[in-house]
Parts: structure tokens; C-alpha cells; sequence
């Protein structure tokens, strides 16, 4: 990656309407221009298996598709089906006869539709990960068995059974499928469940598809509780976190500054450069000796510096210790209030009162976000949501800072604020020189 020349990912804006092949194909393309702005350290896979420290951690990128992206459908969806994958390939074999492997062809064929494709039992992605819908999930992201029996791995948030019987026969009723599925099926309740949670239209937790990809995984689940039922949406959600949430997480991620303070300092470095020019100007109208104008290189290098790296979200002053503010949610999580911030023998502050990242996970979670079944995603029921409009601007600019833990990310600020140093010696150097040389204007 060039000094000078590196970019953080491009930002990828989401595409209009249901997730679709046609569209998350343009993902899969502009994955590949982001392969040199994302380290394989900061990978999906590396992601989705914890491998990175935060602010990258499987947690902090179900955080920002929460609060900030607001799809975390998908990767909840993602983590489930990996683990459902590892569960079901891990039964008997007498009872995973019972529930039969299904084929993209099958469900085209059965739905009215041509065949695009032929039945995919093992396949390549799009990103060279293998999805093995005969065999046990080895693949990048794939997650260990959660349980050993045949029942759902079922978080404890309670729902009815008539209510998700009735969700299922809804959703099978929308697409004109009447009769009922094979209940004698491993996993037949949570499959249910998962319908009800993710399938079904106005379901807590609804993928974006299409009523054509709808219409195929609904009757793929009523033959079977095979993994391969969901190969259609497994792509399609693949392709989506892959191509458009990873990139924009990366990208989200490297910046230290939550957006009051990059806006406040993106202003700030104007602000310098203003000045700057200002004093040229005063001190080319006035009767100074023509040296006293190097004095404004400060002003413009200071100015475009700060400038340039509060473009790239970053603050120059938060960098100096590796640190970064506290999202809006962390500040006032279960596991960390503002009166442990401000407590002197906390044991997660440090000396240079900078707060550990131990104290601020606290059980791994915040919320309901990464069970598989519950409430929708939506979060303006939580109570940090009205403490934190209640802040003051002066404390929503300067919140407390946490370190950074993962290397990448700080080695990938480092390089952007050499960047934003070189970008402003090259700007406010030929400036300076201009100030200096213009001739005396004398003042009538």
C-alpha cells in the first residue's frame, strides 16, 4: 500500500429494492477494488471467526450493522446458519436422512421458474470460500456446534409456539403453499423459528428478498430442514456482508473520532488555514520585512494536516496515544456508565486515563444483538438513545477515549497521518514560497 497514495475502502452505498443476484454481483465486482485498502488481517473471515482485536471484533461489527448500517439481520442470519450447518452435519446419519439435501435446480424447477444453474451441492464462492451443503462447514466464518441434540439452539427470548405456527402458515400461505411440513424433520421447531424471525414478510428480524427468493427458500423448507434449503439466501446474504458491510465497517472502523469531533476538528483545520491566509494578507499590506510571512507556515500546515486527516475521520490529537472516543452506545452500556469513567480506582482506567477494552465488554454483548432469535434491530427504545441527546455538545466533542487494541487499525492510522503530513508539506511549502515572494503592497 503507497504512503502517499493510500485510500481507505470506498464507502458502498446500498443498492435500492431486495437483495437480488443482479445487484449483489455489483458487491461481489467492487469487492475486488477494496482487496489493497483492507489488510488480510482486517478480513471478512478474520471478522466473522474473532480473529481481530477491536475496534474489529465480531461484536464492533455487529454494533455499527445495529446502530449504524442497521442490516444486522444479515449477519445475525450468517452466524446461525454456520452454526445450524455444523449442528445438523453432526447427527446421526439415520437422522439426517430424514431431512434430504436440496438443489437450487429443484426449487426453481418447483416454483415455475427455469433453471439458471445446476443443483449445487459443493461450490465455490464468489470469494473463493467453499459452502459444502453435503458435508460439515469447514469453510472461512464456519462456527463450531452451540449444541449436541436435536433441539434449537434457542436463546431465551420466549415466543409462543402458536405464534410462530402461525407466522410459518402465513408466510407459506403468501407464497400458495398450503400443506404442512414434515414435523418428524431434525431442527423442524427451529426451522419455524427461523422463518417466523427472518423469512416470513413482516417478520422482527426480515431479510431484504425478494418475494421470488422468498417464495423458493419457503418451499425448500417444507421438503426438508437440510442446510443446503437456504443455499439462495446464504449467497445472496454472503455477497451482501461481504461486499458491502465488511468494506464499510473497515472503513468505519479506522476513524478515532466519533462524528462531532471529525466534524468539529474537519472545521478547526478550515479554520487554520483561514487564518493563515489572512495574516499573509495583513502582513503583505502592512510594512514588515516579507520574512515575517513564514510565520503563516504553521497556520497552513497545521491547518491542512489536521484538515486532510479529519477527512480520513481521523483526529490528530486522539492519535498521539492510540486511542479513540467511545461510540455513543459504549458510553452508556450495561457494562460501562459514565460513573465508572469518572471512578479513580476503576481497574479498567489506566494511568493516562484512558479506559480498557476488559471493563467495556463486560459478557461479550451488549443487548439482544448477537442472539439468534428476538426483537427486531431497532434501538430507539434503548436507554442511551435519549441520555445521550440529553449531553452537552462540549461533552458529545470530547467523550472519554479507549485504546486501540487491534495493530492493524493503528498501523493503518499511522500511515494516514504520515499521509495527511506529506499531503500538507506538499500544499502549504509552494504557498508559503508565493506568500513570500509576492512584492509589498504599499497601503495609500
Amino acid at each position: 500500500m503507497s504512503l502517499l497514495f493510500y485510500r481507505r475502502p470506498d464507502y458502498v452505498a446500498k443498492l435500492p429494492g431486495p437483495m437480488e443476484k443482479s445487484q449483489c454481483q455489483i458487491y461481489v465486482d467492487r469487492t475486488q477494488k477494496h482487496k489493497k485498502s483492507i489488510p488480510p488481517e482486517l478480513s471478512f473471515d478474520n471478522i466473522l471467526q474473532n480473529k481481530a482485536l477491536p475496534p474489529c471484533a465480531l461484536q464492533d461489527f455487529m454494533d455499527y450493522l445495529v446502530y449504524v448500517s442497521h442490516d444486522a439481520e444479515n449477519l445475525q442470519f450468517w452466524i446461525w446458519l454456520n452454526a445450524y450447518s455444523s449442528r445438523f452435519y453432526a447427527l446421526p446419519p439415520s437422522e439426517q436422512a430424514l431431512s434430504p439435501p436440496w438443489s437450487a435446480v429443484e426449487g426453481l424447477q418447483s416454483t415455475g421458474n427455469n433453471p439458471s444453474r445446476p443443483p449445487r451441492t459443493a461450490e465455490k464462492s464468489k470469494f473463493g470460500a467453499e459452502i459444502d451443503f453435503e458435508h460439515p462447514s469447514t469453510g472461512p466464518g464456519a462456527a463450531q456446534p452451540l449444541q449436541a441434540d436435536n433441539q434449537s439452539f434457542i436463546s431465551g427470548i420466549t415466543s409462543s409456539t402458536k405464534n410462530v405456527s402461525e407466522s410459518v402458515e402465513d408466510a407459506n400461505a403468501q407464497v400458495g403453499l398450503k400443506w404442512q411440513s414434515f414435523s418428524i424433520q431434525p431442527f423442524r421447531s427451529e426451522i419455524d423459528r427461523v422463518i417466523s424471525h427472518y423469512i416470513a414478510p413482516d417478520s422482527p428480524r426480515e431479510l431484504n428478498l425478494s418475494h421470488k427468493t422468498r417464495t423458493v427458500v419457503l418451499h425448500a423448507l417444507q421438503h426438508t430442514t437440510h442446510p443446503s434449503a437456504f443455499s439462495l439466501v446464504r449467497e445472496l446474504v454472503e455477497d451482501t456482508l461481504r461486499g458491502q458491510s465488511h468494506p464499510n465497517f473497515v472503513r468505519w472502523s479506522i476513524c478515532n473520532g466519533n462524528k462531532p469531533k471529525v466534524v468539529f476538528v474537519r472545521n478547526l483545520g478550515i479554520a487554520h488555514v483561514v487564518l493563515g491566509i489572512l495574516l499573509a494578507v495583513i502582513l503583505i499590506l502592512s510594512r514588515a520585512s516579507r520574512w515575517w510571512r513564514l510565520f503563516c507556515f504553521p497556520l497552513l500546515f497545521l491547518g491542512f494536516s489536521t484538515g486532510v486527516a479529519a477527512y480520513k475521520g481521523l483526529c490528530l490529537v486522539i492519535h498521539t496515544g492510540h486511542s479513540r472516543n467511545l461510540r455513543p452506545w459504549e458510553q452508556f452500556g450495561s457494562s460501562a456508565t459514565l460513573d465508572s469513567f469518572d471512578t479513580d480506582n476503576e481497574a479498567g482506567i489506566s494511568k493516562d486515563g484512558i479506559y480498557s477494552m476488559s471493563n467495556l465488554s463486560g459478557s461479550g454483548k451488549r443487548g439482544i444483538s448477537m442472539d439468534t432469535f428476538g426483537t427486531g434491530n431497532s434501538y430507539n427504545h434503548e436507554p442511551w438513545v435519549a441520555d445521550y441527546e440529553k449531553k452537552p455538545l462540549l461533552q458529545k466533542l470530547y467523550p472519554k477515549n479507549i485504546w486501540i487494541q487491534d495493530e492493524t487499525i493503528r498501523l493503518l492510522q499511522d500511515r494516514i497521518v504520515c499521509q495527511s503530513h506529506l499531503w500538507s508539506l506538499l500544499a502549504s511549502v509552494p504557498l508559503t514560497v508565493a506568500i513570500v515572494v509576492v512584492p509589498r503592497v504599499a497601503v495609500v
